[in-house]
């Protein structure tokens, strides 16, 4: 019996260490790049970090859809010594190029009114005009500076008039420049607006004054908890702002970047908390909580009916098929009519089978990429990384796609098998690069940063060719091996007559109503999303992005088999095609939304930002149409091999 005990006290005692451990290492754990750097100031010698680099990122604007690098233009030069951070295949796209600038911030020394640079320019020199004028132009599209510090963006903060406790609301950019018009009106960039400035004439921000809180540490060292800049445009060397920086280039132009910093310690805020005075200074934020809610509860709802109603109702059916004596001359009637004509092949059954395949494969991308966002990867600072994960987890599902594909095709009878594969690894990704690669071109042309590298090009190339392709063939030679599917019942070899349909029942008008109320469940969040991708704000509630993703499929698969019953019930058994389309038909409302959002919403100007803006949409709406099309048509077909068979047929 002592000899039990003391094994039962090993044991307990080894779960006792090993769960001590397991809440060290949880305790001890952070996510790549977001991990706590404590600074210091110079001559100690238990701490390595004094300086705190600013990293200078793309210039971009609500008006346009075309970024640029902080390059382009003929600001002060970045410091040549210090190589920039790798940006991911995410921040590439999104057009994001990392500079270690010249600004020096020293811990805890504060700077007053400090020269970084002097550019001059000439009026009798062309080269020099044409920067000013390339100046004048972006500060007119309302251009903003994007710069980081300590792994956080350089917020632009200014009082909330609508808010009666004064509340700052803070951004992640800052603008470079004003322009006063004819009328003395002028932009919410100038921030030195009481000033006296000269109609028609643009104005240069070439001061920025930082402000950083920060958090003492027991060990005397401390942690950066917010970084501020307040922009403003002077020609004197006291940096006063009395007199604002005018790009006036009727004499001589001559102008001097410089920069201030003030330290405040703030030991009220934790670091872990840091971000939240930018996240609970976007713009709405409550009203995305409540529409939120209200949206999930609506459609909850009537979920819950459509269910609710489409189960008593085939409870019923049901039960009185299968109390008919099959030797009895009553005529059958309703969805058990069609039993003999319900699992025909389609036409064009090749291209459908393709369509599930490649829906297949975008539904795993979302639901892993998702899942992964709401265990917390993803955090706010790291921008790229969720379009690099979706990249990495499209083209490593590949197997779904040519699985689901043969196991469709194999089922209605299809042999050219080398076909179908084929078909299914390049189809939709050859539209998608097609259309990506014109895209690119267009910037390329405008020399934009979000133009992507040609190494970077063939790179993703490379992955999708390497990757996805085998992975598809490998998921295609496991579908074609297994055997066909059995459906419950037999198909006759003379196709059923299809009566006159009535105007609910026809396929157009049906498959334009299967996608309204899906996107019901789901335009609100729509709007945050395209906030969050054209107008640069920042997207961070990936639970409620989870939630409303699971309502989008509960409620595309509950409309779809709603609309598939009444379609067998009017005795058309044209079923296949139509279920992908009406849950499909969400991706025509969300295009029709972007033309929205696009006009009231962004209000950019020129060819080339509404050729980029609805090609980068038109590639949303691909996938969206994929997504939605594969939980709709895959709803309705295990729903259809239910209901038959559990009703007898002769």
């Amino acid at each position: 019996i002592s000899l039990l005990y003391t094994i039962k006290f090993e044991v307990m005692l080894k779960n006792i260490i090993v769960a001590a451990l397991a809440i060290n290492l949880c305790v001890g754990f952070y996510l790549p790049a977001i991990a706590p750097v404590n600074y210091c100031s110079e001559g100690i010698s238990t701490c390595k970090n004094s300086a705190l680099p600013v990293l200078v990122n793309r210039l971009d604007s609500t008006e346009s859809a075309i970024p640029y690098d902080y390059t382009k233009f003929d600001f002060c030069d970045i410091d040549p010594s210090k190589s920039p951070p790798s940006e991911n295949l995410g921040q590439v796209l999104f057009g994001d190029r990392y500079h270690v600038s010249q600004y020096q911030l020293s811990w805890k020394k504060n700077e007053q009114c400090k020269k970084l640079c002097t550019r001059k320019y000439s009026k009798g020199n062309t080269d020099d005009v044409n920067k000013v004028q390339a100046l004048k132009k972006i500060i007119a599209l309302n251009y903003v500076h994007h710069w980081v510090v300590d792994n956080m963006p350089v917020a632009w903060c200014i009082k909330n008039r609508m808010d009666p406790s004064g509340k700052d609301i803070c951004t992640t950019s800052f603008p470079l420049g004003c322009y006063f018009e004819k009328n003395g009106k002028t932009d919410s960039n100038c921030v030195n607006a009481d000033k006296e400035h000269v109609e028609e004439t643009f104005y240069l921000l070439n001061h920025v004054n930082f402000t950083i809180e920060y958090k003492t540490m027991p060990d005397n060292t401390g942690r950066v908890v917010a970084v501020k800049a307040q922009p403003s445009s002077h020609t004197d060397e006291e940096c006063d702002g009395h007199v604002p920086l005018s790009l006036d280039l009727s004499n001589d132009l001559s102008v001097t970047y410089t920069y201030s910093v003030t330290w405040v310690e703030n030991n009220r805020v934790a670091w872990a908390s840091r971000w939240d005075y930018l996240l609970n200074s976007e713009n709405q934020v409550n009203v995305q909580w409540y529409s939120i809610l209200n949206s999930m509860v609506i459609v909850l709802f009537l979920s819950g009916m459509v269910a609710m109603i489409l189960l008593r109702t085939l409870h019923r059916d049901i039960a009185r098929y299968n109390q008919l004596d099959p030797e009895d001359p009553q005529e059958e009637f309703g969805w058990k009519l069609v039993h003999g004509d319900v699992f025909r092949p389609p036409r064009k059954g090749m291209m459908l089978s393709v369509l599930v395949g490649s829906g297949a494969q975008v539904f795993m991308m979302v639901t892993i990429t998702l899942l992964v966002s709401c265990l917390g990867f993803l955090y706010p600072g790291n921008r790229g990384f969720l379009l690099s994960m979706g990249v990495v987890m499209y083209v490593c599902f590949g197997s779904p796609a040519g699985y689901f594909s043969a196991r469709i095709y194999k089922s209605f009878g299809g042999e050219k098998w080398k076909s179908n594969v084929l078909l299914t690894a390049f189809f939709v990704p050859a539209i998608v690069f097609s259309v990506f690669f014109l895209l690119n071109l267009i910037l390329w042309g405008k020399g934009s940063s979000s133009a992507v590298p040609f190494g970077t090009l063939c790179g993703v190339l490379a992955l999708w060719i390497c990757v996805s392709v085998p992975l598809t063939f490998v998921g295609a030679f496991f579908g074609f091996r297994k055997d066909a599917i059995v459906y419950p019942t037999h198909t006759n070899q003379i196709p059923r007559h299809i009566p006159p349909q009535n105007f609910y029942t026809k396929p157009l008008p049906g498959i334009f109503m299967g996608g309204i109320l899906p996107v019901g469940s789901v335009f609100i969040q729509l709007y945050f999303i395209f906030n969050s991708i054209w107008a640069h704000q920042i997207y961070y509630m990936f639970w409620f992005l989870f939630i409303v993703f699971l309502i989008l499929v509960i409620t595309c698969a509950e409309t779809t088999i709603l609309l598939c019953y009444f379609h067998l019930c009017a005795e058309d058994y044209h079923w296949w095609w139509r279920a992908y389309l009406s849950s499909g038909c969400t991706a025509l409302y969300f295009f029709i939304y972007s033309i929205y959002f696009y006009a009231e919403r962004l209000k950019m100007e020129g060819a080339a930002s509404l050729f980029i803006f609805f090609g980068y949409t038109f590639i949303m709406s691909i996938y969206f149409f994929l997504l939605t099309g594969f939980v709709g048509f895959m709803s309705c077909f295990l729903f259809i091999n239910k209901i038959y068979s559990v009703v007898k047929t002769d």
